[in-house]
């Protein structure tokens, strides 16, 4: 049966994880092989009970003769309600075993329903939750992919699902973080207490090993007690390096003072919220000088990171030095394909990442044919080819792609983008007023539902219903900080709070996102060393979920929103949890 992962599924899948595993032996054995081509021929006529369980057996005989991607599309076709329990079993374990191994977590969340129908066998239970977890990470849902592998942990006491669980529950926000300890568990509080200790440990090693004494002691027998995550185990090394004198290079006159402005405003207004048990500040004007000269004063004034440049070409020129004076967060990314610089970390709002996250989500969302409206300028050429390459390279393709005058109006434009042929979903970058034009060209040309992913550039940053219900069910990722309801399910939830009330109360709309930066800025100078030292490391910040490249180039994952009556919601899933507007 094909599965449509939208209504029903909603349902299914907050219950499967709920529920609880049921203990009874054994798994059918299979059948000896027969022709697999026959007995799909043979379905073809047979009843519905019986076509099911033939093309089951086609399904497992391909999978055993290596044919992987044709029995997985087999499978994934079988109505398994049709099935006795023990084949439905057998389906399900085979089914989310081939979509492990072909890349297809959509397969295995697919046969997870079975958690929630039928009472299987301990074993198979265990493994099917297993790779359900799995593959809910793969497609951005952490939180239900934490609480699935928590599940199995409650029952095998497995210490191998520490780091798994750990990956996951570091991507939360504090409000997911939060109402986990609503599923109840005797495993949950101690997980989620000890992500929220390390969270507000703030960078600072010391306190954190101090903490986490008391909290193994509260804890005692729990798996991650016995045996802590190895991102956690790796910060011993670290004790001592704490940073506690930061100098930031920034522009006080030029083209780049403005932007500078605001990102020192942010950087400023976040260590006064914590001056306390924060890093001491020295700000440099890089408006005049050079490099070598500002690294030195930094030094000599006793900093131990740096924060800057601003400048692309400044940064394009210490990416190609063998290392940097100092540990250095650039505030730009280099034009080189890649950093080479020891030490050197870059850092942005990158208009190509937000492009290449689109990509992906398109492609998670299960769509193969896009097209492209982008503007004719040299912003428009590289955001558009962000999302091409990695378009590409996931084995999509494109129907068009569209460059557009940004001064005239988006009805001929749009109307090229999205006929002759028409895609299964539009890639838009566009600013708020060339944006509101597109849904409804879309709508005159009967495309009206077709999936639309744009940049966080159609959102001005402040709620504007009239204007903005034109781009309705256009879905978009933009930081947390702009899009708190969707994002963490709202203002109270959002990482450094204080300083979010704050600078928003006292900013221009237009410079809120730089103001946020800034703030990210501070947090990831003050744990340089961290990221230079564990793979792996993630913040979670007022721009979204970072961490750094194997470049050192920071990479941003952004939640993502859906206009609705004009105002930005959030999406789980899109497509799934009962949304049948999302794609």
């Amino acid at each position: 049966m094909k599965i449509s992962f939208r209504g029903p599924l909603a349902a299914a899948l907050t219950a499967l994880l709920l529920a609880g595993c049921s203990f009874q032996p054994g798994i059918i054995e299979r059948q000896a092989d027969g022709d697999p081509q026959s007995l799909l021929q043979q379905a073809e006529q047979q009843a519905p009970g019986q076509a099911a369980l033939s093309r089951l057996e086609a399904a497992d005989i391909l999978a055993r003769q290596g044919s992987r991607t044709q029995a997985l599309e087999v499978a994934k076709e079988i109505d398994d309600s049709r099935l006795e329990r023990q084949a439905r079993t057998r389906w399900a374990l085979l089914l989310s075993e081939l979509g492990e191994a072909e890349g297809d977590p959509w397969a295995v969340i697919q046969a997870g329903q079975l958690l929630d129908e039928v009472d299987l066998p301990r074993e198979a239970s265990l493994t099917l939750r297993e790779r359900l977890g799995m593959a809910l990470a793969e497609v951005d849902e952490p939180r239900a992919a934490a609480l699935a592998l928590i599940r199995v942990q409650a029952e095998t006491e497995r210490e191998d699902l520490n780091d798994p669980i750990w990956e996951q529950l570091s991507r939360l926000d504090g409000g997911s973080l939060g109402s986990l300890r609503e599923e109840g568990g005797d495993l949950i509080p101690g997980w989620v207490a000890l992500a929220e200790l390390v969270r507000s440990s703030g960078g600072d090693i010391q306190r954190l090993f101090a903490r986490l004494e008391d909290w193994r002691e509260r804890h005692r027998g729990h798996p991650a007690a016995r045996r802590l995550p190895g991102e956690i185990t790796a910060l011993r090394e670290l004790r001592g390096q704490e940073v506690n004198h930061i100098a930031v290079f920034l522009p006080e006159s030029g083209p780049l003072s403005g932007i500078a402005g605001a990102i020192r405003e942010g950087i400023r207004t976040h260590h006064l919220e914590g001056v306390e048990s924060g890093a001491r500040l020295t700000f440099l004007d890089s408006s005049h000088g050079d490099l070598d000269t500002l690294y030195r004063e930094a030094a000599e004034r006793g900093a131990q990171v740096v924060i800057g440049p601003l400048d692309k070409d400044a940064v394009s020129e210490l990416e190609q030095r063998e290392r940097v004076p100092l540990p250095t967060l650039a505030l730009n990314y280099g034009r080189g394909e890649r950093n080479r610089a020891l030490g050197l970390f870059q850092y942005g709002l990158s208009a190509e990442d937000e492009a290449r996250q689109a990509a992906h989500r398109a492609w998670v969302d299960g769509h193969r044919l896009a097209s492209l409206l982008v503007p004719d300028n040299d912003w428009g050429r590289r955001v558009g080819e962000a999302f091409w390459n990695a378009w590409r390279d996931q084995g999509g393709e494109v129907a068009s792609a569209v460059r557009y005058n940004p001064e005239a109006s988006a009805t001929e434009s749009a109307r090229r983008a999205v006929t002759n042929p028409q895609p299964d979903m539009l890639f838009l970058l566009a600013l708020p007023d060339y944006a509101r034009q597109v849904p409804p060209t879309l709508d005159y040309y009967y495309s009206g539902d077709l999936p639309v992913y744009a940049t966080s550039h159609l959102f001005e940053g402040r709620l504007q219903p009239r204007l903005d219900h034109d781009l309705d069910d256009v879905l978009f990722a933009d930081i947390p900080w702009q899009i708190p309801d969707a994002a963490v399910g709202g203002v109270e939830a959002l990482p450094f709070l204080d300083s979010y009330r704050r600078l928003r109360e006292e900013s221009d709309p237009a410079m809120f996102r730089l103001m946020a930066m800034g703030v990210d800025a501070y947090e990831l100078a003050r744990r340089l060393p961290q990221l230079q030292a564990i793979s792996g490391s993630e913040l979670f910040g007022a721009t979204g979920t970072l961490s750094p490249g194997d470049d050192g180039r920071i990479q941003r994952r952004l939640p993502w929103a859906r206009f609705v009556n004009g105002v930005p919601q959030p999406v789980l899933i899109p497509g799934v949890f009962g949304d049948d507007r999302a794609p």
